[in-house]
């Protein structure tokens, strides 16, 4: 494990980098490494490793002012990291946080970007959409597109062009409202319902591109998608979050209106 060769030398008051962290294998230290090389702060969130990348990360930060790492004595599952961290963002007085997979999926190139276009746009979300290559599961990318037509569904199409990709920035108190309003969102359907629910609540999305890439296990790759308990959670959440679009249409038909 290297240290990060170029470190973003400039603190953000507002805007700060949230890494949740589960058994991500040897990948978590360039993705801690890279976004540190675009942005400061930067805090991880290990929802309850056990895979000895807690103590890997928590020295890293001993010698980085700018990495914070959090260690969850239990996993809790993506929302539950999140809002951990979130929370902890609010108390000390930042408003805003880019959240990003802690496998090497996601772009820290792009931080700065999101940053820039969530700054420009303080009440807004700012949502990646992701542009896949050859190393994208097929699956993957088809079974996504069934979310993301019940998510512009469900919030009457305001503009969520893709509802999975976890590379975005929330404004931080609306998020963690929301959350901690609703038992659910703290698994795999984390990042589908908190934006259909950021939409009901009139937060707006501003959708930007970014690339992804997926990792062989030999490259260092760990995924703890599971097909067939994933997509049932995901089934379950649809059904709910299209009872709450019934009940919010005549609201969410008004505000489109007014947006046109």
């Amino acid at each position: 494990m290297n240290k990060p060769t170029v470190l973003a030398p400039d603190r953000s008051a507002t805007h700060l980098v949230l890494i949740p962290s589960y058994n991500p294998g040897r990948k978590v230290f360039e993705t801690v490494q890279g976004a540190r090389a675009q942005w400061n702060p930067v805090w991880v969130v290990v929802d309850g490793s056990n895979d000895g990348t807690a103590e890997a990360l928590q020295a890293m930060a001993q010698e980085d002012s700018g990495l914070r790492v959090f260690v969850r004595p239990k996993n809790g599952g993506k929302g539950t990291a999140v809002l951990e961290g979130t929370e902890a963002a609010l108390r000390e007085g930042y408003t805003h946080v880019l959240t990003m997979d802690s496998d090497g999926q996601h772009p820290p190139d792009r931080i700065r970007d999101f940053m820039a276009a969530s700054a420009a746009n303080a009440n807004s979300m700012v949502l990646g959409v992701p542009i896949f290559d050859a190393s994208a599961p097929s699956v993957r990318v088809k079974g996504r597109r069934i979310s993301n037509f019940w998510a512009n569904v469900e919030t009457a199409g305001a503009g969520i062009q893709d509802s999975l990709f976890g590379f975005r920035v929330y404004p931080a108190a609306p998020l963690a409202r929301i959350m901690r309003s609703h038992l659910w969102m703290r698994r795999f359907d984390f990042d589908v319902e908190i934006v259909v629910r950021l939409s009901w609540s009139g937060v707006a999305a501003i959708n930007l591109p970014a690339k992804v890439r997926y990792f062989t296990p030999a490259e260092g790759g760990v995924s703890h998608f599971k097909y067939l308990r994933d997509n049932v959670l995901l089934t379950s959440m649809h059904a709910r979050l299209f009872v709450g679009f019934w009940l919010r249409l005549p609201l969410l038909l008004a505000r489109r209106l007014r947006r046109h």
